[in-house]
């Protein structure tokens, strides 16, 4: 692997890049809210029961887990630009295919087709991980990470507005018409990556995974118009534990694994996703209670009976806040890391929830919690991929970030289940209608504050290696630099940074040498644990920074100094790769 600095970009990409990666994330997200203003007027716009018009949001639910990690691992095989166009193309034919039909299969169809493109996203982090320099990189994958909130905040108002003015087929039109705009800056903007993983794609592994979370997530979606304790969904779940586990040991023996559970066992992307399970839990309860809460007429007593566009103005605050978080994420992660963000950011979600208990009572109380929420889930779904993308090699990025975004489709999911079963069993009935209550409303709010809380446990279990190179980290420095650094009492503050392995993990006890131009060496420190090292400078020069570590070939690299503490990173190479000099 070749030498990067935070200087030095690590591919060819324009600045328009992360805009047209973050507009595609947005789109694709779009299609999960799309339906959300018309889901009471389904079943009569698709002449059914409603426990059949159900399957229009499920369809969309479950060929987007399904598709997430395959599609990942086939950006890593293929490239990501190339199954990011094609998982848009997919899109936009299901949105065409929803959009000239009324019938209910041919619906669940089109709709199946648009789940596909969840893809796009870890296949965007991908492909920002694999061109844009380390100091663009934070921001630009927390803009990506949370255009799924996004997304799906903005186009409550928006379709809300459509579907109230015009034939609700609109929204399909411009569904697509957006997805084909997205697929022509991405084939303007964006080049292809050269990273490629080694092996083939896993066929065994993608079916028995696609049967695996399409046996646990349909009985989520749909246990309570079956009941819970009913033999189909009992059966179900049985047979997905089942599946699952002969799925984990097949994978374990494969060569060229879908997902290598050995990676996703380590203790830094294990607690990733189970954390990510729980800030989905938190983000979509917020998405079913505000609207409903601000839709229901005033006559209830806590109804605050607003129009369908109006609620959704109401709940577009959070889309946007947690668009404008990722640069204040991208200080907070630069200084303190992006696991202390990720805790900031569920603390904040914990203080929305309890403060949004006693804030219902007025819309402006709403948009209150809407910019708080906003602001927390922005943090934490910003912190998510750069926790990962820390953890893994290089050449898994895609199917890593997939199978995290799959962990936050399964917390909406559940959140789903969970938020209507409550509901439903706290509505009072008027007229043959269920109304939801106020006290289901409160509940709801609990059960998010104690996922965050358990979101907030699984955040304090992660390793603490994910540290910006920019903090001051103490060394053990080798016997040898003793001299060097007591004639250096008053020099310049000099270099510091991590080394990293070719798969982006910190490399201890790897020894860093300092030589000046004229080959003498100026100092020389051994990394810590969290494979960061710091090296006084004698004077303002260039340098070559050499570094060795066991297993790892030798890496030797010109580094200029101007006066300025400046951070250069260390990515080893593995024996017989080419290195920069």
């Amino acid at each position: 692997m070749t030498h990067t600095t935070t200087e030095e970009p690590r591919g060819k990409a324009s600045g328009a890049v992360v805009p047209v990666l973050a507009f595609a994330g947005i789109v694709v997200a779009v299609m999960q809210t799309l339906l959300v203003p018309v889901i009471k007027d389904l079943p009569q716009l698709l002449h059914t029961a409603p426990s059949n018009a159900t399957w229009v949001l499920t369809s969309t639910l479950l060929s987007g887990a399904v598709a997430t990690p395959i599609m990942g691992r086939l950006g890593d095989l293929y490239g990501k630009r190339r199954m990011l166009i094609a998982s848009l193309a997919v899109m936009v034919i299901g949105a065409l295919v929803s959009a000239f039909t009324s019938q209910l299969l041919t619906m669940i169809v089109g709709r199946t087709l648009q789940g596909f493109a969840m893809g796009a996203i870890p296949l965007g982090i991908g492909l920002m991980r694999d061109m844009l320099p380390r100091e663009r990189l934070g921001s630009a994958m927390a803009l990506m990470s949370s255009s799924i909130g996004v997304g799906g905040g903005l186009a409550l108002p928006a379709a809300a507005l459509v579907a109230q003015h015009t034939d609700w087929h609109a929204l399909f039109y411009g569904a697509a018409g957006l997805g084909v705009l997205a697929i022509a800056l991405t084939l303007l903007v964006v080049p292809e990556s050269p990273m490629r993983a080694g092996g083939s794609f896993d066929l065994p592994g993608a079916l028995g995974l696609s049967a695996g979370l399409v046996l646990f997530l349909l009985p989520i979606t749909k246990g309570s118009d079956w009941g819970w304790a009913s033999g189909t969904t009992l059966g179900l779940f049985l047979a997905a534990v089942v599946v699952l586990v002969l799925w984990g040991l097949y994978e374990l023996r494969a060569g060229a694994p879908l997902v290598d559970l050995r990676t996703t066992a380590r203790p830094a992307v294990l607690f990733t996703n189970l954390a990510s399970i729980m800030v989905g839990v938190a983000f979509y309860v917020v998405s079913l209670v505000l609207p409903q809460l601000l839709q229901l007429p005033k006559a209830t007593g806590y109804g605050l009976g607003q129009s369908m566009v109006v609620a959704g103005l109401c709940v577009a605050p959070l889309g946007l806040t947690m668009m404008f978080t990722a640069p204040v994420y991208a200080r907070l992660s630069a200084r303190y890391g992006p696991r202390t963000t990720l805790i900031i950011g569920l603390l904040i979600i914990a203080v929305g929830y309890g403060g949004g208990l006693g804030l219902m009572e007025a819309p402006w109380e709403t948009i209150l919690t809407s910019v708080i929420l906003g602001a927390g889930i922005g943090l934490a779904y910003s912190s998510l991929p750069a926790l990962i993308v820390g953890a893994v090699p290089a050449s898994e990025t895609g199917a890593a970030n997939g199978l995290n975004t799959l962990m936050r489709s399964i917390g909406t999911s559940v959140s789903s289940a969970v938020i209507g079963m409550v509901l439903a069993n706290t509505a009072h009935t008027v007229g043959g209608l269920a109304i939801p209550t106020m006290h289901g409303f409160r509940v709801s709010f609990l059960i998010a504050t104690g996922a965050v809380a358990v979101g907030l446990v699984m955040a304090l279990c992660l390793p603490r290696t994910g540290r910006a190179p920019q903090q001051h980290v103490q060394l053990r420095a080798s016997s040898e630099e003793d001299a060097v650094l007591e004639r250096a009492e008053d020099v310049l503050r000099g270099f510091r940074g991590r080394v990293l392995d070719p798969a982006g993990v910190p490399v201890a006890r790897a020894k860093v040498t300092l030589i000046d131009r004229r080959g003498r060496q100026a100092g020389s420190a051994v990394s810590a644990d969290d494979g960061a090292y710091e090296l006084a400078v004698p004077g303002q020069g260039a340098y070559v920074l050499a570094a060795r570590a066991a297993g790892y070939g030798p890496l030797a690299s010109a580094a200029t100094h101007s006066g300025e503490e400046r951070t250069v990173e260390v990515d080893l190479a593995l024996p017989g790769e080419a290195v920069s000099v």
